[in-house]
């Protein structure tokens, strides 16, 4: 995949809590109908959780996050066989399962390997490429008090740690998220937002996951719901500082985004990646 220019990545929550309620999709013909609609509206990639991480939720069940991305990928993959598809989840086994059976493409990983240590030796086991993102703690906690010198500092230090590791053992396709939202107040958030173009000093592509989150809610004093338009400013200024995928609730919108910083630099910005 060529991310000189930016993509577009959908969720889909496979889930019954994730915290934007209408990226919730139960029941196999719902999940088909989304991904439909998400790839005609110009998503290059369908990302696809069965584990809501919601800040302050609990993991459900291996075996409950299992079968929910059973029928989500293998579902998007029979009916869109050319469809590129991540699994959101931080258990090695359910990412290998929806690599090697259902049908997945990327691995993206909140824990960057932090919460299942067996998750590094199966990327570089399956050979495909990996979303390495930061949080401090893990979603039940995370976001109780978190404390930073330097927030772009101390998450580009861990980049540079996880990264070596992951080169040492082969692994070849990263891409670095810095986790908005993930264990940082919203101070922090916006910090490595203004910042962005500074964790390019790591070499690899960059995905922005802003789409809907409290940083923009709160400080707008707007719900989740009413929070699309702040989403599509922010997307906006993550591309102009080099941003390669923008993780979004509404494909549309972040389209029409992208088009539009397109008609600014049609050739992309500085940072040219390929994945």
């Amino acid at each position: 995949m060529d991310l000189s220019l930016p993509k577009v990545m959908g969720i889909i929550n496979a889930t019954d809590d994730s915290f934007y309620e209408k990226s919730r999709y139960n029941g196999e013909s719902v999940i088909i109908e989304a991904a439909g609609l998400m790839l005609d509206q110009g998503a290059d990639i369908i990302d696809i959780g069965g584990c809501s991480t919601r800040p302050g939720a609990k993991p459900v069940e291996p075996d409950v996050e299992m079968k929910r991305v059973k029928i989500a990928v293998s579902a998007v993959r029979r009916n869109f066989p050319d469809a590129v598809i991540s699994v959101d989840t931080f258990r090695a086994h359910v990412a290998e399962e929806a690599i090697r059976t259902f049908g997945a493409d990327i691995i993206n990983d909140i824990s960057g390997g932090d919460m299942d240590p067996e998750m590094f030796p199966l990327i570089s086991k399956l050979n495909v490429p990996y979303i390495l993102m930061h949080m401090l703690g893990t979603p039940e906690v995370m976001q109780k008090s978190p404390v930073y010198n330097d927030v772009v500092a101390e998450v580009l230090m861990w980049f540079g740690k996880k990264t070596a590791i992951l080169r040492q053992i082969g692994v070849k396709d990263i891409i670095l998220d810095p986790g908005f939202g993930f264990g940082k107040t919203i101070d922090h958030n916006f910090e490595m937002l203004k910042r962005f173009e500074e964790f390019h000093i790591a070499g690899l592509p960059l995905l922005a996951g802003l789409s809907r989150k409290s940083m923009i809610w709160r400080s707008l004093d707007v719900s989740p719901a009413e929070a699309l338009n702040g989403t599509s400013a922010l997307n906006m200024l993550a591309l102009l500082k080099g941003a390669a995928i923008l993780r979004v609730h509404d494909v549309k919108e972040a389209r029409e985004v992208v088009n539009l910083f397109e008609k600014i630099h049609p050739g992309g910005v500085s940072f040219n990646h390929y994945c």
